[in-house]
């Protein structure tokens, strides 16, 4: 566990110091806007499209930036009921083969493998309350492992924005340092 730990920890701190301050600002400009052309990028960063193109692919082949695309209303689509399910499993050990059960259901969103009364949580968009208790009762409980499920309708988002760019790494850096040294000592 101790070097599974150490592992991790060396993985996240060795990624931090190679991200340097252009690439923050990199960052902060296309986690705002990511349909922003490279050459206003750049213009903005002070260097090269190149040099932003190699920065934001290095960063890509680093796994800090993880996806890019469209977000699309659900609303629009008649999907109007966003739920959070907890998730109780019979066995923590189902958890795979489970998450296997609900990749196959559409309405899915988003799961988390938690800590606290759930094992899961999930995320899922309904069209109705109708519709919601549809996936519940026919499909969620009926999965192998579901003991029980616990629901949570949003009524509203009221906010929805990435983590800050500048600030995230400098604040996490001399802390993850002092566990670092925690854990050789």
């Amino acid at each position: 566990m101790l070097l599974i730990c150490i592992f991790v920890c060396q993985n996240v701190r060795n990624t931090m110091e190679k991200i340097d301050s252009l690439d923050k600002k990199i960052l902060e400009i296309i986690s705002n806007n990511a349909r922003i052309p490279f050459k206003d990028v750049a213009l903005q960063c002070g260097v090269s499209r190149a040099a932003i193109h190699q920065r934001v692919q290095r960063l890509i082949d680093m796994n800090v930036i993880v996806g890019s695309g469209y977000h699309v209303n659900p609303g629009s689509l008649g999907y109007n009921t966003c739920t959070y399910i907890g998730i109780s499993l019979e066995k923590g050990s189902m958890y795979s083969s489970v998450v296997e059960e609900f990749a196959k259901i559409p309405e899915i969103v988003e799961c988390h493998y938690t800590t606290g009364p759930y094992t899961m949580l999930i995320k899922l968009y309904a069209k109705d309350n109708a519709h919601l208790m549809e996936l519940l009762n026919g499909k969620l409980q009926q999965i192998n492992g579901v003991v029980s499920t616990e629901t949570l309708i949003s009524l509203t988002q009221s906010i929805k924005k990435e983590l800050p760019i500048g600030g995230l790494h400098a604040e996490a850096k001399p802390q993850m340092e002092e566990d670092w040294k925690k854990i050789i000592d």
